[in-house]
């Protein structure tokens, strides 16, 4: 297990200035290629105060280690730059919901080896998506929490893990709120602090939660089943896919079947105002022209 260095840097809260809530960190996705340390620049490339990267390649199994020079030299780009907000996203070959006990142990393995990078680089937080049940829907959401548990108590450190809500393709779980209000229950109470959600924009709206047309009564489903509380991370990406369509497809901001309102009304949202939120669009012919134009965009529906 890795020792976990305590993050030198605290995620914005919302906060008054003069009648007014501040804006929360807003960043992208941004490419780790050449080593962790190298990603802060290139967040400050596109202007952005939040970032997420992966810490390893996320399509192989190979778990690299973050040592102290590694840590050490993160620590020192991330301070040097803009960013106030980090997360990871864990690697998509998780599946801790899996009923093959060789899949699941290999998996739960790698995100206990996610949390230990996250921690020893001090990273705010680590974004997860449920896994594939399978076989019976009950089961694999025991699986998936009994892993999430084991996996917490193991690895202790500064990063809370951010359960994100999915676009209900196959088997997964974790796209209705009503299943992720049951997952993180199974979650014993002493790790509850430990345990946010991160909504993604075209998850939910693939998912059938209509932000275009009920935004409010949304958000209010999300309080309700979910909590306000829960919420560490939004992913806003405008959705390929039509409404209830269950697929995985993002677009750029207004691009795609949400369109601007809703995330006019996200940015301009006081409920919503100071969580951290980040871009996960298509990069299109390099990584920092469309981000820095949709950063931009986002910004001026924030009035600022």
């Amino acid at each position: 297990m890795s020792t976990a260095r305590p993050s030198k840097k605290t995620a914005s809260r919302p906060s008054s200035s003069r009648g007014t809530i501040e804006l929360g960190p807003l960043g992208a996705h941004i490419s780790s290629a050449g080593g962790v340390d190298k990603a802060p620049a290139r967040a400050d490339e596109i202007g952005a105060s939040a970032m997420q990267l992966f810490t390893k390649t996320p399509n192989q199994w190979k778990e690299p280690t973050i040592d102290a020079t590694t840590a050490a030299a993160f620590t020192t780009q991330l301070e040097a730059s803009g960013v106030r907000f980090t997360t990871a996203h864990d690697s998509y070959l998780i599946n801790l919901a899996s009923p093959d006990e060789t899949l699941r142990a290999r998996s739960l393995d790698s995100f206990r080896r996610e949390l230990q990078r996250c921690h020893a680089l001090g990273l705010h937080a680590l974004v997860s998506h449920p896994g594939n049940y399978m076989d019976d829907r009950a089961s694999g959401l025991a699986r998936n929490a009994d892993a999430i548990t084991e996996a917490l108590e193991a690895e202790v450190g500064p990063t809370r893990l951010c359960m994100e809500l999915t676009a209900g393709q196959g088997t997964v779980l974790g796209s209705t709120f009503e299943e992720m209000a049951a997952l993180l229950a199974r979650i014993p109470a002493k790790l509850q602090s430990r345990l946010g959600v991160c909504l993604d924009t075209a998850h939910v709206f693939a998912a059938g939660y209509d932000l275009v047309s009920d935004y409010d009564g949304v958000w209010q489903r999300f309080a309700d089943l979910i909590g306000t509380d829960r919420l560490g991370v939004i992913h806003l990406n405008d959705s390929a896919i039509p409404l209830g369509g269950k697929k995985d497809r993002h677009a750029l901001i207004g691009e795609g079947h949400i369109g601007d309102k809703p995330f006019h009304r996200i940015m301009s949202d006081p409920k919503l105002r100071g969580v951290p939120k980040i871009l996960e669009t298509p990069k299109g012919d390099d990584m920092v022209t469309n981000d820095r134009r949709s950063l931009e965009k986002l910004r001026r529906f924030a009035g600022i």
